[in-house]
């Protein structure tokens, strides 16, 4: 299996160098050349398997060449190892033909700790078979830099750098990053939003001397091995509610793109999937493009879903890499057009991504008329990224084909607006008890290249 660029011009990759690399050197991401098949069958018989059984069986074809049969179910049983649920990924169900799916059993209680476990397990594995050390760089709306340090504090040959936007996490966010005292990692806080982060993220990519000079890995959801470790849930979850044999659809809270690109994958490898909708707080930008073709990037909007504000989504360059039938030069067109503040997706290109996905928008109001709502109804607390994914689900669902929407972070984690809409401040589970005592490390930073480029020289521990 060998990994190609949505932008068709940096070098073809084997799956652990995609891994380790990250963004491809010609700005695009990294694909796999073809899409491995599961029939029917092979997807029946994932009924009833452990949730890392059914791992390995989906995620091999795409990493054999890179790894052992022994190797990947290893680094999947300690990946999963820590995680506070049998099931790891468990259904509940909120009403007739609508389920959610608990992603946030993990150790930093959000969906990221799925496929940063196991790219932390990975890492090791490539890393020490090579004796190389690497630096992480990740940009964070919020979840993905908590798993980020979770998954790499401590390890003899990987600094880690975390850049958050200052003031736009919620505080158990931060604290998650800021409190870990191991020596190799580092939470930066940035000034400006996410999209900041990550324009500063890949302006280091792309800075080649850099980048060769630190060993540069990235872990944001723009690595490969993010996508892949995702795609299992969507199997697993399918499957028990009777895929192969009926469709299901899903309904993904989307900032980022990664997240519901992970579903495209597991339907374009035979899982029959019938929707994919795209659930958007205020900053609705995906929802739009998806309504208009115009992909317009505006203001970034604070809200009580943070880690979906976000303007410039970067998996949503997969989808159109396929939307494009895979024209290299296209995507890179598009891309470049970005850089001006728009881009028209083709009408081809448009029908095709409106064939697999529908979308809906959420505000402020009607999120935390949700998450009310759904405790009265149910029972059940969710965090407000899962509310805005309820919310969209409810306005999508389709008489005979189950819909699950993806539960992405714990109630807990979004203290404040969980109280807002309910009276009742979700507490911490227990393993994550003294998270408020804890002295907090962190490092504000300008939304400077240079300035973010000379503090990882000065603080990398090679």
């Amino acid at each position: 299996m060998r990994y190609i660029s949505t932008r068709g011009q940096a070098p073809v990759l084997p799956f652990a160098e995609a891994m380790m690399t990250g963004l491809a050197r010609d700005g695009g991401l990294y694909v796999p050349e073809t899409i491995p098949q599961m029939d029917a069958a092979e997807i029946a018989a994932l009924e009833g398997q452990s949730y890392e059984e059914a791992a390995f069986r989906v995620m091999q074809p795409f990493v054999a060449e890179s790894f052992s049969e022994n190797e990947l179910r290893q680094a999947i049983r300690r990946a999963y190892q820590g995680f506070g649920h049998a099931a790891r990924a468990p259904l509940v169900q909120l009403a007739p033909g609508h389920h959610l799916l608990e992603l946030f059993h993990g150790p930093t209680l959000a969906f990221k700790d799925f496929a940063m476990q196991l790219i932390g397990q990975l890492f090791q594995v490539a890393l020490a078979r090579e004796g190389r050390r690497v630096t992480i760089v990740g940009a964070t709306s919020g979840d993905t830099g908590s798993a980020a340090i979770e998954a790499f504090r401590g390890l003899p040959n990987v600094d880690v750098f975390i850049l958050y936007p200052h003031g736009r996490v919620s505080e158990v966010q931060r604290r998650q990053m800021t409190t870990p005292d191991d020596a190799n990692v580092h939470a930066l806080a940035i000034s400006g939003t996410f999209d900041d982060a990550q324009a500063r993220l890949k302006d280091l990519f792309n800075d080649h001397d850099f980048r060769d000079g630190v060993g540069l890995a990235g872990v944001n959801s723009i690595n490969w091995a993010r996508v892949l470790a995702q795609v299992v849930y969507y199997f697993t979850s399918a499957v028990s509610l009777g895929a192969p044999h009926r469709p299901v659809s899903f309904t993904v809270p989307t900032g980022n793109f990664g997240d519901i690109f992970a579903g495209t994958i597991a339907r374009a490898m035979g899982l029959p999937v019938d929707r994919l909708v795209i659930a958007t707080n205020q900053n609705d930008i995906l929802d739009r493009v998806m309504r208009s073709g115009t992909y317009e990037v505006g203001r970034v909007e604070p809200s009580v879903s943070p880690s979906m504000d976000i303007q410039v989504s970067s998996n949503f360059e997969r989808a159109l890499f396929y939307a494009l039938a895979g024209d290299g030069a296209a995507v890179s067109q598009l891309m470049q057009e970005l850089k001006g503040g728009s881009f028209t997706v083709p009408q081809g290109a448009l029908q095709h991504l409106r064939e697999i996905y529908d979308s809906g928008r959420v505000s402020e109001a009607e999120t935390l008329s949700t998450i009310a709502r759904v405790r009265a109804e149910t029972g059940e607390v969710v965090c407000p990224h899962t509310a805005v994914g309820i919310k969209v689900a409810d306005d999508h669902r389709k008489p005979g084909v189950p819909m699950i929407t993806l539960a992405t972070a714990h109630p807990a984690k979004f203290p404040d607006a969980v109280e807002q809409a309910i009276g009742i401040r979700p507490p911490l589970p227990p393993h994550m008890a003294r998270l408020f005592d804890l002295p907090e490390r962190v490092t504000r930073v300008e939304n400077d290249n240079e300035a973010l480029k000379s503090l990882i020289l000065e603080r990398r521990m090679a």
